[in-house]
């Protein structure tokens, strides 16, 4: 027997599309045999700075989104192959370590720093690997993800392809596999665009913005008595409790509340709409779910290319204030929820439930002896 290929994934712990991505292509790979490793070489260099920036930027992103979008389209101006970082110099030197100690077949990045730090590893080594780029974002894509050295960038969708396309990167090695999702979500069933809309059932995920929550919530409730609502509190449960027990004592029978919880792949199938911050994983997933989703908080330029997708799919709208989510649902629910049930279509036709799995069998065929290297 040929020994199962190794595969070393690599993420970080800015946004959690990058963990998600990670943690899912792990999941794919180890059902088919392969050896797996998940690791985020800056957390473990370099804790106390990583777990400071990582604070700093969830602050940002849920408090002020315009100035990370100032700081987002400065690292757009970037060029991370010419730049050598002093806070990279122990992140790299880790990395260069695990990948001696751990002889992957092959490299997977979530994060698009980790190309440069392993292009510079490969050039002190004389030893190079395929190393494939999981581009967490769409549409709109970053010039640190296009300019990373790599073999294969795997992207979410088809226009995410194109608009990547006709640059530095040779179309044939952007792949289009889908957002990699849990593979559970291939085995689950959606809710049919025929069923019915009473009880209509939303799940919220709200950000760290406690007042947020009860005004959102709330317009959500008002907009019709057929809605009800489960709140998933998740990380940040001890912060937003007290709120969303308020609104659950405001509207008897129609609030459920849950804290952190791996269930998230069936509660989407099992609801009508997500409410949610356009996050990558968040997107993808209700896509993979075939739920139609309301943005609640869009982070400026960074989350901008998931909304487009989104609407480009006819699948979701943005509605960042209480009025616009009463409106956008209450359209929604008209003629037998006509439109909502329009989405669910549009969804279904999309059909984006296998992403990790697709990414998977990619990497896994173009490593097999050596094909990577026949790529143009």
């Amino acid at each position: 027997m040929t020994n199962p290929p190794r595969l070393l994934i690599l993420t970080a712990a800015f946004g959690e599309g990058h963990n998600s991505a990670a943690r899912n292509m792990a999941l794919a790979l180890d059902e088919t045999g392969a050896v797996t490793r998940v690791c985020d070489p800056c957390i473990i260099a370099t804790p106390f700075s990583t777990k400071l920036l990582g604070r700093l930027y969830r602050f940002a992103t849920d408090h002020l989104p315009q100035v990370w979008k100032k700081i987002y389209d400065s690292i757009d101006h970037i060029d991370f192959n010419r730049s050598a970082i002093a806070s990279t110099r122990k992140p790299q030197a880790y990395l260069a370590g695990l990948v001696a100690e751990f002889k992957p077949t092959a490299i997977i990045s979530t994060y698009p720093l980790y190309p440069y730090l392993l292009d510079r590893i490969f050039k002190q080594s004389g030893t190079r690997l395929p190393v494939f780029i999981v581009v967490t974002d769409s549409m709109e894509i970053n010039s640190a993800w296009l300019r990373a050295p790599g073999d294969f960038w795997l992207v979410t969708d088809p226009a995410t392809r194109e608009s990547m396309s006709g640059g530095r990167i040779a179309a044939a090695r952007i792949i289009d596999t889908g957002f990699p999702v849990n593979p559970v979500f291939s085995r689950l069933t959606p809710l049919p665009a025929t069923t019915a809309c009473e009880p209509f059932r939303i799940l919220f995920f709200p950000t760290a913005r406690r007042k947020a929550l009860r005004a959102m919530g709330a317009a959500m409730l008002a907009a019709s008595p057929a809605v009800t609502l489960m709140i998933v509190l998740g990380r940040n449960v001890r912060l937003l409790y007290p709120e969303a027990r308020r609104l659950q004592q405001a509207f008897p029978g129609r609030v459920r509340l849950r804290g952190w919880t791996r269930r998230v792949p069936w509660l989407l199938n099992g609801h009508h709409l997500v409410v949610g911050k356009a996050g990558g994983a968040t997107v993808h997933e209700a896509i993979a779910a075939e739920c139609p989703m309301l943005i609640h908080h869009l982070v400026p330029g960074q989350e901008e290319g998931n909304l487009r997708l989104l609407e480009t799919i006819g699948a979701g709208h943005l509605a960042a204030a209480p009025e616009a989510i009463t409106r956008h649902l209450g359209a929604m629910l008209a003629n037998d929820a006509s439109p909502w049930r329009i989405m669910k279509q549009a969804l279904a036709r999309h059909h984006r439930n296998a992403g990790a799995i697709t990414a998977t069998a990619f990497v896994l065929k173009m490593t097999a002896d050596g094909k990577t290297e026949d790529a143009p």
